[in-house]
């Protein structure tokens, strides 16, 4: 059995513990349906304890998804198929291959080759970290890039005696923006791109310029902002100077054989898509081939104690953070709240296209400044597609998905809690005795998000619709 979501006799779902007939009563005052009520309350509750970071954000979004099914909403069958599997397996492979090719020292060295190529000049090493960061973000993910680059970043600052924060602060910035240019490079955009088809080459062509003039402002700015006002004396640059790129190689032949498997996994994302292979299964198949050329020559022994450390590289509280959160929304869409929401949408639009893709970029980045964008955009998208018919159908629409990639990744440098890679740069940094605050961070990073948010629109227009 099931709810009605949009009014209509209310049947109580089967195997709910929840008395819904008081909620029957206050449906019919409010002209809400008792599941939306409930579907609803929950998900501000989850949401409310995600913001505030109190309690670990995996385990309030799968309480949220339990209370989901308890209380009626939806049963375990239908939570289940509200798991994007697409999304969790590029997630669990790419920090899979990630994972292995960090312990070849491949990014320490990229990071100490740059300080020394600039000859530990500052001003060009804020840039040139922030490249960095850009790029590694596009390629990998932002929030293993930010755990890779901001060690190194805390020790060339404290071998130059400079204050790390421009330098964190740049690298917050870069790694969204880096990570807005890719299918893979932003959770949003994986979820964007699993929930709507879009290839790895589809995000290359409609976000990658768009990241590409945004990364160039930035650079300017921050030259301008702090870059000429660096002062580190000879003495302290010959520090960096001495350092030694080719130690930070560990081990070559993981190098190798990490370069030639993440070849063909981006090749698999550029090709695949148009033979009907997901970038998850490219992603996870490409993580168990790098895995055998690691294990292929040892005994049953060393092969399990080399997978399980390979298997421990994965975040796996951000994948079961995804899997509680896929089926908290999905709850919620089954409630009928955000095809209410969708409709609330269109008449406020009036279906008009440009209006609402404008909408969303904004509200998008706004609103990711504030909650964590992903969440944000995972209540986005059944929203948007629940609206998809009314607006002209999957073409008519593009530009609306454009915007929301463009509006949440940029707009996760609203804050501290914008992004995940904010959160990972603060926190390293407060282990180190760099503390960022949220005001301090956001006193600079809210505005400038504003001004990234009008390039973007600018870049919108100019393609979409001029």
């Amino acid at each position: 059995m099931s709810v009605s979501a949009h009014g209509g006799e209310i049947i109580p779902p089967s195997g709910g513990i929840f008395d819904w007939q008081p909620l029957v009563n206050l449906g019919d005052y409010i002209g809400l349906s008792p599941a939306i009520i409930v579907a609803s309350t929950v998900l501000i509750i989850a949401y409310g304890f995600i913001i505030s970071e109190r309690i670990n954000r995996a385990v309030v979004a799968l309480i949220g998804a339990g209370l989901m099914i308890f209380l009626g909403v939806m049963n375990q069958h239908t939570a289940v198929q509200g798991v994007d599997f697409n999304t969790i397996f590029l997630l669990i492979g790419m920090m899979a291959i990630v994972g292995i090719t960090k312990n070849s020292g491949v990014f320490q060295y990229v990071a100490i080759y740059t300080a020394k190529a600039v000859k530990g000049n500052p001003r060009s090493l804020l840039a040139g970290l922030a490249i960095i960061t850009a790029v590694f973000s596009a390629l990998l993910d932002n929030v293993t890039t930010v755990m890779l680059i901001v060690p190194i970043t805390l020790l060339l600052t404290d071998q130059l005696k400079l204050n790390p924060y421009p330098f964190l602060f740049s690298q917050i910035f870069a790694s969204n923006i880096g990570g807005m240019a890719t299918l893979i490079g932003d959770p949003p955009n994986i979820l964007i791109g699993s929930a709507v088809g879009f290839s790895f080459m589809d995000f290359i062509y409609n976000t990658g310029p768009a990241a590409v003039m945004i990364m160039v402002f930035i650079l300017v700015f921050f030259d301008l902002l702090w870059g000429r006002k660096f002062n580190v004396n000879m003495r302290l640059r010959a520090r960096i100077m001495s350092f030694e790129p080719r130690e930070a190689l560990t081990d070559v032949s993981l190098l190798i054989k990490s370069l030639f498997v993440m070849t063909l996994v981006i090749f698999g994302f550029v090709y695949g898509h148009g033979h009907g292979i997901e970038p998850g299964t490219v992603a996870l198949t490409g993580a168990a081939f790098l895995m055998l050329l690691e294990i292929y020559k040892l005994n049953p022994e060393q092969q399990t104690h080399k997978v399980h450390k390979a298997l421990g590289e994965v975040e796996w509280e951000t994948i079961f953070f995804f899997i509680g959160l896929f089926m908290l929304v999905y709850g919620v869409e089954q409630a009928g709240l955000l095809s209410m929401l969708g409709q609330m949408l269109l008449d406020y639009t009036g279906g008009d296209i440009h209006y609402t893709a404008a909408l969303v970029l904004w509200a998008s980045a706004i609103f990711s400044a504030i909650v964590d964008n992903i969440p944000f955009v995972a209540t986005m998208i059944p929203l948007i597609q629940s609206v998809e018919t009314d607006l002209g159908g999957h073409d008519a629409i593009l530009p609306i998905w454009w915007a929301l990639s463009l509006g949440a990744c940029l707009g996760g440098n609203g804050s501290l809690v914008g992004a995940s890679a904010n959160v990972m740069v603060a926190s390293f940094a407060e282990r180190a005795g760099h503390r960022i605050s949220f005001l301090k961070f956001m006193k600079l990073g809210f505005p400038l998000m504003l001004v990234t948010i009008g390039i973007a629109h600018i870049y919108m227009e100019y393609v979409y619709f001029n």
